[in-house]
């Protein structure tokens, strides 16, 4: 049996992976989660699956956690913020740590559970945008496994089993486009935070919803490829794939493709993660090939969407760039979901950002942390937010 610790239960990511975890009770136990605000989301894994520990980062939440713990009689003991998350991520039962927590305040706890020896099921993007030579370097150095979550990485992660990496041409990276595919800027003007949300294809959570729209998402997601598999940006290439069946495709020197091919459905990759490197019986729906009428492939518009130029932009500076990049995004988005600044505002604000701040490769977590307080505090000084 295989101790579990999710970073993020409340979410998008860590609720499909409760849902893997209740099919597969037999080989998997639940020791600690995290979350932040949705008290009732807490309360709820709490009783079902009577978790060690729980780290709540909203301070309101957790005391109401905490109090409904001693109510209950219940034994999971409640802790509180950033020392929360290390402590569940680094705990001696545990042996894998599920990173789903959205944004960079997932980094810190994985290092600290990278450092722990945790092999790590990696949902958390960000850790690789920001911290990928210091989180790649730990691994290696306490012989973690990386094994990643999002339906891309995981994909090209089994592209690659029983193949010599060293052989690899090119990374085909997919995706769908997002709800606003086949658009030009002038019809994105007026877009409000409900249209931007609707993904066609994936269940998500409102900020990578709005990551997916712009493209951004993907962008991060070439950043964590490159980190993940060591390849070189000029070798991962974009496909705009609007069925989401193929998730991604390795290229060989030889010519050869290969592809994986699955519905869309987080709990495959999850599922994949969890049990490397076997393969368990199906919890998604299989695929119908007879009722697969086509699967088209188009390049990106880079001009609409030129958040994922500049993620590339930002990957091949490397250096702290990634980090300003994906400030400037968190903060925008979240803005943008407040109704505080426009759709197309939040890009203007990464650009501005990546040009406005000085580049430089003296990568550290106190650099990185820094930079994030400084592209975070300009924003919301030049906005009055």
């Amino acid at each position: 049996m295989k101790n579990i610790s999710i970073l993020g239960a409340t979410g998008s990511v860590g609720t499909q992976t409760l849902d893997v975890l209740k099919k597969e009770r037999e080989k998997f136990k639940l020791i600690a989660i995290s979350g932040n605000k949705n008290y009732e989301k807490l309360i709820a894994i709490i009783e079902d699956f009577n978790p060690k520990y729980v780290a709540v980062s909203d301070k309101s939440t957790y005391k109401k956690v905490k109090a409904y713990c001693v109510e209950q009689n219940k034994k999971s003991e409640v802790l509180e913020g950033m020392k929360g998350l290390i402590q569940i991520s680094t705990l001696n039962e545990v042996d894998i740590v599920v990173t789903s927590i959205v944004g960079m305040i997932g980094l810190i706890p994985t290092l600290e559970a990278i450092k722990a020896g945790k092999d790590i099921a990696l949902a958390n993007k960000e850790t690789l945008v920001t911290g990928g030579q210091l989180v790649m370097s730990e691994a290696k150095k306490n012989n973690v496994n990386i094994l990643p979550v999002d339906s891309e990485h995981s994909a090209i992660f089994q592209c690659l089993q029983g193949n010599d990496i060293n052989s690899i041409d090119k990374i085909l990276l997919t995706a769908s486009g997002g709800p606003f595919r086949g658009k030009k800027k002038e019809d994105l003007f007026n877009i409000k935070p409900e249209e931007a949300i609707k993904h066609p294809n994936w269940n998500m959570g409102r900020k990578i919803s709005i990551d997916s729209s712009t493209l951004i998402n993907k962008g991060l997601e070439v950043i964590e490829a490159h980190w993940l598999f060591n390849i070189d940006y000029k070798n991962i290439q974009v496909l705009i794939h609007p069925e989401s069946v193929i998730h991604s495709m390795v290229e060989y020197k030889d010519g050869s493709v290969i592809a994986q091919l699955s519905a869309a459905d987080m709990r495959l990759p999850i599922q994949y993660a969890l049990n490397y490197p076997s393969r368990e019986n199906n919890l998604i729906e299989k695929l119908d090939f007879y009722k697969i009428k086509s699967l088209t492939f188009k390049k990106p518009d880079f001009v609409t969407f030129r958040g994922l130029n500049l993620a590339y932009e930002a990957g091949k500076q490397g250096g702290i760039m990634p980090t300003i990049l994906n400030a400037a995004n968190e903060l925008a988005v979240e803005l943008f979901l407040q109704e505080k600044i426009s759709y197309l505002k939040i890009i203007d604000i990464i650009e501005e950002c990546m040009n406005k701040f000085e580049n430089t490769n003296q990568i550290n977590l106190h650099a990185i942390l820094e930079t994030e307080k400084d592209v975070k505090r300009f924003i919301k000084h030049k906005y009055n937010v």
